[in-house]
């Protein structure tokens, strides 16, 4: 795991956080094929036409991937941090999940499945720009610049600590309480959301792409979203190839229920159930 997030990390910093967050949907879709042989976990019908769904819509997004404003000292970053723009969206961001910290989540966080979710996307919007920060700030380190010596490396440093913690206390605290194949693809999608949202408004991705780029785009993370989707919603139902022909035959007597010889079976007449009645008539 502390490879992939440092692999994870690394892509932040020489791609557009547009492209590398959708991305993330490829583990989803890598453990729902290794789970049925290392974990004996069965694999359906939905799921498998899910995984195809994000290998395409993932495939999609790559093609169409946004070019960002090129940032490549921490200075530059600094810059974009000053953005007006910017400044109205973080303190939207931290003003809204601090409400549903303190006024929202201890009234229903443990019915709404949205109220923690909510909380860990939006932070975890501000996490990635910190992330994005000092993954520009290694590459100058590396490059022999002093970049140990800028408070705003340690700023972001401390930044991304505060908001890591406070994503995973929230993301447990719905996987305590919510089934996981409910939090997984929500928490993909808002969080995901949020990114997109936040990186356009920092690094301007969206303007230099064009209208056929952006439907590009955004249709390739719905398509992502739907093999997902598919993945968890329906994990729990025994369907397969084998089994399809029995979902699709049909009698001229009516509908039925087929291998369950503990039902009944339905016709065009209603069923009659006799029994002889306490007056010694039949009912």
């Amino acid at each position: 795991m502390g490879a992939g997030e440092a692999a994870n990390f690394a892509a932040y910093a020489f791609a557009p956080a547009t492209l590398v967050t959708p991305l993330g949907a490829l583990s989803v879709l890598v453990s729902a094929l290794l789970s049925p042989y290392f974990l004996n976990e069965r694999l359906n019908l939905h799921g498998k036409v899910g995984c195809l769904l994000c290998i395409f819509g993932s495939t999609v997004m790559v093609i169409h991937a946004p070019q960002e404003e090129e940032v490549t000292s921490l200075s530059a970053m600094a810059e974009k941090l000053k953005d007006p723009g910017f400044i109205v969206f973080a303190m939207c961001a931290v003003g809204s999940s601090l409400f549903m910290i303190f006024a929202v989540a201890p009234h229903f966080g443990q019915q709404n499945v949205l109220v923690y979710i909510f909380i860990c996307s939006v932070i975890g919007a501000l996490s990635v720009s910190c992330v994005k920060g000092l993954g520009i700030s290694i590459k100058e380190l590396f490059a022999g610049s002093s970049v140990l010596k800028e408070p705003l490396f340690w700023v972001l440093l401390v930044c991304l600590v505060v908001c890591v913690t406070v994503q995973i206390n929230y993301l447990n605290k719905a996987l305590d309480i919510f089934n996981t194949s409910i939090v997984t693809p929500i928490y993909y999608v808002l969080f995901t959301t949020s990114v997109m949202v936040c990186s356009a408004i920092l690094f301007r991705e969206w303007l230099r792409m064009t209208s056929d780029g952006i439907v590009g785009t955004i249709s390739g993370f719905l398509t992502i979203i739907l093999g997902i989707f598919l993945l968890h919603a329906f994990k729990d139902i025994t369907f397969s190839w084998e089994s399809l022909p029995h979902y699709l035959r049909k009698s001229s007597q009516g509908p039925q229920w087929v291998n369950k010889p503990s039902l009944y079976v339905h016709t065009e007449d209603s069923i009659k159930v006799t029994r002889k009645g306490s007056n010694g008539g039949w009912a």
